[in-house]
């Protein structure tokens, strides 16, 4: 495999990820590719997709990501939408599916590629539907995509809840020093600005003098509050509790979120998150 291709090295969490993602790709597949009356025609799709091979941090071996584990799935989606900023990862994609013509690869801003041109292949009305994988390296990521995949119905999604860089660039317990620029990313990916009310809230043991200290909310709190906006106010039905997936030092490093209009979609990822639970991933 030439050295050119740019392999992100990941660690044992984004194993896990990558493997829960392949699961239940699997799972869906098989699901929409059965159902008659109306057939429907279903795509894949990847807005952070990287160049499609990593390198595991632990065993120094190469591990296929999520657009080659898409392409191995039986039964096939029918159509592949990859797409990422880096254009030497663009180009390591294209050599990977340069013999399909069911796959279309995208360089620039998924935000934009996204509203766009992709989810637009993914209409409710025209009897498609998709699965998307929103897997941001940090707050890359533009909440109008959520919404947008939330308002269409036809848009299951994984979501990439990266607190990491969010505690390290924004939730900091002196909140005075956060950067113009890091406030407005966390805006953008969370949508609004609420969540200042939900990442800070006075604390109950006030000063002797001046206002009360302010205590700021834990990762399980901030991540609760972004799933109940999933549900609330993106539109999915149903959103079960994310996945905390942690580094070898047991730190969250991000919640891995699902969000879908079908209970059953739920209840798959339940099981499958239930079992990467049981084998320590969380």
């Amino acid at each position: 495999m030439p050295e050119a291709i740019p392999f992100d090295e990941i660690g044992y969490w984004s194993e896990i990820k990558l493997d829960i993602i392949k699961e239940y790709a699997a799972a869906y597949s098989t699901i929409i590719a059965a159902q008659e009356r109306p057939s429907l025609h279903h795509v894949y799709i990847d807005a952070f997709a990287g160049s499609g091979v990593h390198r595991s941090k632990s065993s120094g071996e190469f591990v296929t990501g999520s657009p080659t584990n898409a392409l191995l799935v039986e039964p096939p989606f029918q159509e592949y939408f990859f797409i990422d900023l880096d254009e030497q990862k663009v180009a390591a994609l294209e050599q990977i599916a340069r013999l399909r013509d069911d796959v279309h690869i995208y360089h620039g801003d998924c935000n934009r590629v996204l509203l766009e041109s992709v989810l637009p292949q993914a209409k409710w009305e025209a009897y498609r539907r998709a699965l998307c994988i929103l897997d941001p390296y940090g707050l890359h990521l533009d909440w109008q995509v959520i919404a947008e995949a939330g308002r269409m119905r036809s848009v299951e999604i994984f979501l990439n809840f990266p607190v990491a860089d969010i505690n390290r660039n924004v939730l900091w317990r002196d909140r005075s020093g956060v950067s113009e620029d890091q406030i407005r990313r966390m805006d953008a990916f969370w949508g609004d600005n609420s969540w200042k009310g939900i990442a800070y809230a006075p604390s109950r043991q006030e000063r002797l003098f001046g206002p009360p200290d302010e205590a700021k909310a834990s990762n399980e709190e901030v991540a609760e509050a972004f799933r109940a906006r999933l549900r609330d106010v993106a539109g999915f039905r149903n959103v079960p509790k994310p996945m905390a997936m942690r580094n070898s030092q047991k730190a969250v490093v991000y919640y891995l979120y699902f969000a879908s209009q079908k209970p059953v979609a739920e209840s798959i990822v339940q099981d499958i998150f239930a079992k990467y639970r049981d084998k320590g991933a969380s």
